[in-house]
This record gives structure tokens, C-alpha cells and sequence, in this order.
């Protein structure tokens, strides 16, 4: 194959300078000491008053939140209303570009606005103000920058201080948007306090994350039940139910009565044990003779996360928990495998 003609030669890779891409542990640590400074600086000189009035204003709202902001402090500002939504509070970001262009109509006299900005020029947001104002709703700025035009136009503002930025150059939004996400997630936090938000409540919101279902699912929801126990009779000769043993995926067999209660629990490990105790006398033995009379179980209406817990406590784990109603009455099985795969 001939050579590309010159106009499609493909440009050469950047050459690497190792001393312009190594990064020491004794920058990074002084890096991380140097935000931690300018944190301790915006916690040291936040006025609490101004931070208390913004939460009870927002505590007091009687419609919906919402925030908004450009750039970096409109990403900060999406992620503050999605906490709140998480938590049950009517929230919502709106984009100031799109609100010029109809999304304005969202907005209604009982709202709250709120403006993210550093500097508090920014002229996205100021071009809003009038048209936001016009819908009655009330406009709190939050900002860095003393004395801005934004607080100066809005109903209320919060002085976030802020030392400098990170950025050898103090350009680079990397504080600022630090502690605006810290005071806006301390506030989220402050209103789920306020609101009494039961734990119930909060995995109402989260269904599908691990967080939801370790609240809210139960042993009933995910235990096996009915035709997937591996069951059996106490009389059963231990080789006569070897199928039944694996077939079923749960590494057990449940012992039963008539009634169908809870006698015990015969294990793949059980099996192991007993032969090699009693070699060929094995054929002989039932499960009755050999089962752990005393196994650990759980109720159908216990949390899932505690049946979890159960498996994993001393003195030592569990792969598997029979679920018994307040009879003894056998009505399904927990597997360390079926609660991960629920996801928890």
C-alpha cells in the first residue's frame, strides 16, 4: 500500500514531558490543606441570620422551589433542587436561557426563585429578574461578590464568603462552587429536619436505588415461597433427597412436619460433614437424624436488610434463612444470593 498523500497525513501524537505531568503527594496535600482553609474561612464567616432567614423561607413556601443558575453555579443549583425533590419538597431547575424562551411559565405568584451566582453579574440571570418579578414571584440571590447588582435587584440575598479560589489564578470556580453546594445541601438537610421526614418517606422517594430497597423492601417480597422450597419429611433417608437438595438452588433442604412447621435444616455442608463421619453408613441415616435443629430464621414482615444481617452475624455466616410465621409454620425461604440480586 503507497503512502498517504501529504494532505491526509495524520499529525503525531503530543509527546509527553514528565515534568510538566507529574503531580508529588506534597502538592496534592497542600492543595487539600489550601481548600480546607478557604472552607474554614467561608464557615467562619457565614452569617447565620442571613442563612436562617433563606431556610425559612424556603421551610415557608407554599409553592414550588426553584433554582437557577450558569455555567458551574447552574450545575450546583440542578443538583440543590434534585435533593429536594429527593426529599419530597416541590423543586425544580430552571434554565435561564430557556425560561427567555417560554419556560418562564412555569412560574407562578407563590413560587421562590433562587439565583446562583459568584459574581452576581451574571447577565443571563439579571435579564431574568424582570421577567420572573412580573410573575410575582419572590428572588433570593445567592452570591460571593459583595455589594453585586444580582442582591441588589433581588428580594433577598445570602453572602456566601469566599477567601479565593483554588485556581493558582483565583479564576477557576473550584471554592466557590464548593461551598455553594455545601450551604445548599446543609439547608436541604435543615428542611428534612424541619419537615420531621421519616425514613418511610425518604425510601418512598428512592424505590429503585439500593437506599430505597434497603428501606423499604421486605423478607416477604423477596423470600422463595411454595413450589421452590426444598423440602422435606424428617423420616427421608438423606441419598433419597440428594436431588431435591441442589435442585431447588438454595444449597439446603427444610425439614417439615404434617403441618408443614419447621423441624430443621439439612445443608450441602451437613452433607459433607456426614460423609466423611460416616462413610457408607450415610446410605442408612435420614435427615431427622442429621439436621441443625436449632437454625436461624426470620419473619416474612422483618426488613430485608435485617434478614442480611442475620446471614452475616456471628459466630458464623449463613447463605440462607427460613421464613416462619408465628406457628412455625414454614411459608418461604431468604437466600443470601436472592438479596443480591433484589440489589441490596
Amino acid at each position: 500500500m503507497g503512502s498517504l498523500p501529504p494532505s491526509l497525513d495524520l499529525p503525531p501524537p503530543p509527546s509527553k514531558n514528565p515534568q510538566h505531568e507529574r503531580v508529588s503527594e506534597t502538592t496534592l496535600f497542600n492543595l487539600f490543606k489550601a481548600q480546607q482553609g478557604y472552607l474554614n474561612y467561608f464557615f467562619q464567616n457565614l452569617d447565620l441570620s442571613q442563612a436562617l432567614s433563606f431556610t425559612e423561607t424556603l421551610l415557608n413556601s407554599q409553592g414550588t422551589i426553584f433554582f437557577s443558575g450558569v455555567g458551574k453555579s447552574g450545575f450546583v443549583a440542578n443538583k440543590i433542587s434534585q435533593t429536594l425533590v429527593s426529599l419530597g419538597i416541590r423543586s425544580a431547575f430552571l434554565s435561564p436561557l430557556d425560561a427567555l424562551h417560554g419556560d418562564i411559565g412555569a412560574l407562578s405568584a407563590t413560587d421562590i426563585l433562587v439565583l446562583f451566582s459568584k459574581s452576581g453579574s451574571t447577565e443571563e440571570l439579571l435579564r431574568l429578574i424582570p421577567c420572573a418579578r412580573a410573575k410575582g414571584v419572590y428572588i433570593i440571590s445567592v452570591t460571593s461578590v459583595p455589594n453585586n447588582a444580582l442582591a441588589n435587584a433581588c428580594d433577598m440575598n445570602v453572602h456566601l464568603p469566599l477567601e479565593r479560589e483554588l485556581c493558582p489564578f483565583d479564576l477557576a470556580p473550584v471554592t466557590s462552587t464548593a461551598i455553594q453546594m455545601v450551604f445548599g445541601d446543609t439547608v436541604a438537610i435543615a428542611l428534612m429536619g424541619a419537615r420531621n421526614l421519616t425514613t418511610d418517606q425518604y425510601a418512598a422517594n428512592h424505590p429503585a436505588g439500593r437506599i430505597g430497597k434497603s428501606l423499604i423492601f421486605k423478607v416477604k417480597d423477596v423470600m422463595k415461597k411454595q413450589d421452590e422450597l426444598p423440602v422435606c419429611k424428617e423420616g427421608d433417608l438423606i441419598m433419597e433427597q440428594l436431588v431435591e437438595l441442589t435442585r431447588k438452588g438454595c444449597g439446603c433442604l427444610l425439614v417439615i412436619d404434617e403441618e408443614y412447621h419447621l423441624l430443621g435444616t439439612f445443608t450441602d455442608g451437613d452433607l459433607r460433614r456426614t460423609l466423611k463421619a460416616s462413610g457408607e453408613a450415610i446410605f442408612k441415616l435420614t435427615v431427622g437424624e442429621m439436621c441443625n435443629r436449632k437454625p436461624r430464621t426470620i419473619g416474612p414482615d422483618a426488613m430485608a436488610v435485617e434478614a442480611m444481617q442475620k446471614m452475616e452475624s456471628p459466630p458464623s455466616a449463613v447463605q440462607f434463612l427460613p421464613v416462619i410465621d408465628r406457628q412455625n409454620t414454614l411459608i418461604g425461604i431468604v437466600t443470601l444470593h436472592g438479596l443480591v440480586s433484589a440489589g441490596l
